[in-house]
């Protein structure tokens, strides 16, 4: 961190007024994650679509609080490489275990279903494939071809950290992806117990300057949880350092426990916490931010990139 953010980073605290969050773990659901959970014939729709098309998504798998009000909107975060994660990240809800062969039909039927959902905005994803040389880098380049070709529509990828392999990310970049979001998820102290031993919070940020050295035009965006038992110092040093790799583009979420076989929360952080650190993070030199306790790395994701485009 330089001296301009570290002064930055004192002014931003102070405002902010929250001291170290590493308590008991969280125990009632506090009234603000309380809502009313939409239904509907577009709901049913999107998940018979999906469905039909035998395809994976993100809100199905990782437990997303958000799932029946993206669906009820008819749009899905595609997960593509099957349904099986080769990493056991203590937040994630998705399963671990051996995946099953790479479906090559995969990318067609993605562009075809974001098609049929009439999608201006399609939003990838993918389970870490640690298991394949290239992480599952080329499936993923062929699926945002695919989609595009299909739908015309402006494409934001989600993968994995592709265990540091440099031309896997080279080769997803390739592809021109409006959006390269690769989730950052918690501060540096807490990266091996949230995301495990196989990530590296330095090749975290090292992806985002590569893309910004190969291709200075494309939007680089990332999320955090909170909640885990960070220090609100800690995660505006992690922005700070995600600025500095050239993100611009921001997530902040309350980290929900998605079974007993999770990580705890520690603590539920509240709105108008949010609100003032998405400022901070504004201030700091970030142009979009979506700050709040529903907010996911895909939530609302074509509002997000039209606002940069409007």
């Amino acid at each position: 961190m330089t001296i301009g953010n570290e002064e930055r980073r004192m002014g931003m605290m102070q405002t902010i007024g929250h001291t170290n969050s590493e308590s008991r773990a969280a125990r009632a659901l506090p009234r603000w994650l309380k809502r009313n959970v939409p239904t509907g014939g577009a709901g049913r729709f999107t998940a018979r679509l999906i469905d039909r098309f035998g395809l994976q998504t993100v809100c199905d798998h990782a437990k997303c609080p958000n799932r029946m009000e993206c669906y009820a909107a008819k749009t899905a975060t595609f997960m593509i490489l099957g349904s099986i994660c080769t990493r056991g990240c203590r937040f994630c809800g998705v399963d671990t275990g051996r995946p099953t062969p790479v479906d090559a039909d995969e990318p067609r039927r993605v562009a075809e279903a974001a098609a049929q959902l009439g999608l201006r905005h399609v939003v990838v994803t993918c389970v870490a494939r640690d298991d394949l040389p290239d992480g599952g880098a080329e499936h993923f380049y062929r699926t945002v071809v695919e989609v595009r070709d299909a739908t015309g529509a402006t494409v934001e990828v989600l993968p994995s950290d592709f265990a540091g392999n440099a031309a896997a990310v080279d080769r997803l970049v390739e592809a021109a992806p409006d959006v390269y979001n690769h989730n950052t998820e918690t501060i540096p102290r807490l990266y091996g117990a949230v995301r495990g031993p196989r990530s590296d919070y330095r090749w975290t940020l090292d992806i985002f300057r590569r893309i910004r050295n190969r291709n200075p035009a494309m939007e680089l965006k990332t999320g955090m949880m909170l909640g885990l038992g960070e220090t609100i110092v800690e995660v505006l040093d992690t922005l700070a350092d995600l600025h500095d790799a050239g993100c611009r583009m921001l997530t902040l979420g309350q980290y929900l426990q998605p079974s007993p076989r999770q990580l705890p929360v520690v603590r539920y952080v509240e709105p108008d916490e949010f609100d003032r650190l998405g400022a901070a993070a504004r201030r700091m030199g970030f142009t979009r931010v979506a700050a709040g306790p529903f907010v996911r790395s895909s939530y609302h994701a074509r509002e997000m990139i039209e606002e940069g485009r409007g």
